[in-house]
C-alpha cells in the first residue's frame, strides 16, 4: 500500500512570503502542481515512492481541483479538522506522513500515530515554491 502524504495547504503556501495573500486560489494550484512529481519520485530523505499525495485546501483555495498524482480535499471548516480527519479514516496500517508547521495540528496527527514534517520538504529555497 502507498504511503500517504498529507498537505496542510494553507500552512505551506503560507510558509513563503511570495505574495500569496493576493492569489489563495493560485498559490494552492502552485502547491499541488509542485507536489505532482513527489508521487512517482518520493520525498527524499523521507518516504520513498510511490506515494498518495493529498492536498487539503480551504477558504478561497477550496475550488482548487484534483490533478495527476495530487487528490484535493476541500474542507468545509477547518482544514486541521479535516486533516486530522482523513489521518484517522485513511492513514491506519500505512506510513502517513503530514506536511505542516502548525504545532497543534502536529499534535493531533501524531496522537493518531501520523509522523509529520515541516514545508521545507515539500516547498521553498530550492523546491516548488521559490
Amino acid at each position: 500500500m502507498d504511503a500517504l502524504v498529507i498537505v496542510d495547504a494553507a500552512n505551506v503556501v503560507g510558509s513563503v512570503p511570495d505574495g500569496w495573500w493576493r492569489d489563495r486560489h493560485g498559490a494552492a494550484e502552485r502547491l499541488r502542481d509542485a507536489l505532482a512529481g513527489y508521487a512517482a519520485d518520493g520525498l527524499p530523505g523521507l518516504l520513498a515512492p510511490p506515494l498518495e499525495l493529498v492536498l487539503v485546501v480551504e477558504g478561497a483555495a477550496r475550488g482548487v481541483e484534483s490533478a495527476k498524482g495530487v487528490r484535493v480535499v476541500p474542507a468545509a471548516g477547518s482544514g486541521d479538522d479535516r486533516i486530522v480527519q482523513l489521518v484517522a479514516d485513511e492513514g491506519g496500517g500505512r506510513d502517513c506522513l503530514v506536511v505542516t508547521a502548525d504545532r497543534g495540528l502536529r499534535e493531533r496527527v501524531q496522537a493518531l500515530g501520523a509522523r509529520v514534517t515541516g514545508p521545507r520538504a515539500v516547498w521553498g529555497p530550492g523546491r516548488g515554491g521559490a
